[in-house]
């Protein structure tokens, strides 16, 4: 019997388990690619551990965040009870994950909280130069986007200021047990080599915030509360026109002007 027929997937923690041997191989095989063998890993929603024991196996530094009992009982069985973190990833302080030393982030995120681990990344940035990670596909496809359009928003414009988005390749449901209703995507995010926003990185943040609040609507009506002149071309513009640099230089607008006030 296989360690994916042990127990059912819950449905309220988003969880689908990976049954697909070649898909699994595939997986391993781009993180060993990616990730040096002495750096170290941190892996979130390791489930029966399809990926774990391989990546254990490896990677001289690994440690795995579950937050279902029961997936922590099938991990303790195989693997050191000390590499598992017991609870919630989005309540842990990742600077201590490994006494403050840059690692990995990978995983097949749990679907209903993939949008929060990568808000929780770039909260930690300083800390995660890669992370390897599964996504619905429309989702991996907003993160990676680097076309202005609709595709263009909150997730990729904040991953897109501080790391290179790749989507490597997609899984279909029928990979999964349950087959969940969407197709999926591994992306990798590779930080870049210069990752300090040429700005405040919390007003970037703010600005973004604001204008997709209203995506719909021209800037100049959005960046009212914030910004006196908009007379600008840019501003005549909705926000998914616009790049990274573009919503740089307004922020940077924004700050010039606070400060002659």
């Amino acid at each position: 019997m296989k360690t994916t027929d042990i127990l059912k997937a819950k449905k309220h923690l988003g969880q689908h388990f990976l049954t697909n041997e070649a898909t699994i191989d595939n997986i391993v095989a781009l993180i060993k690619e990616k990730c040096p063998k002495d750096m170290p890993i941190l892996e979130v929603g390791p489930g029966q551990g399809v990926l774990t024991f391989r990546l254990d196996k490896h990677f001289t530094h690994f440690k795995a965040s579950e937050f279902d009992r029961d997936m922590i009982r099938i991990l303790s069985k195989q693997m050191d009870e000390e590499k598992i973190i017991k609870g919630d990833f989005l309540k842990l302080d990742l600077k201590n994950i490994f006494d403050g030393q840059p690692f990995a982030l990978v995983g097949n995120f749990p679907y209903n909280i993939s949008s929060q681990i990568i808000f929780k990344m770039l909260e930690n940035l300083d800390y995660i130069p890669i992370m390897i990670g599964m996504f619905q596909k429309e989702v991996a496809e907003r993160i990676c986007s680097n076309k202005k359009g609709k595709q263009n928003g909150i997730l990729s414009l904040n991953a897109q200021a501080y790391y290179e988005t790749n989507k490597m390749f997609d899984i279909p449901p029928e990979a999964f047990s349950p087959p969940p209703k969407v197709n999926s995507s591994i992306i990798y995010l590779n930080r870049l080599e210069d990752y300090t926003l040429k700005c405040d990185a919390k007003l970037y943040s703010k600005v973004i915030k604001l204008v997709f609040q209203q995506r719909r609507k021209k800037l100049r009506n959005t960046l009212k509360p914030l910004l006196e002149d908009t007379s600008d071309e840019l501003f005549h513009m909705r926000p998914e026109q616009l790049s990274v640099e573009d919503f740089v230089n307004i922020a940077n607008r924004i700050e010039e002007q606070n400060k002659k006030k």
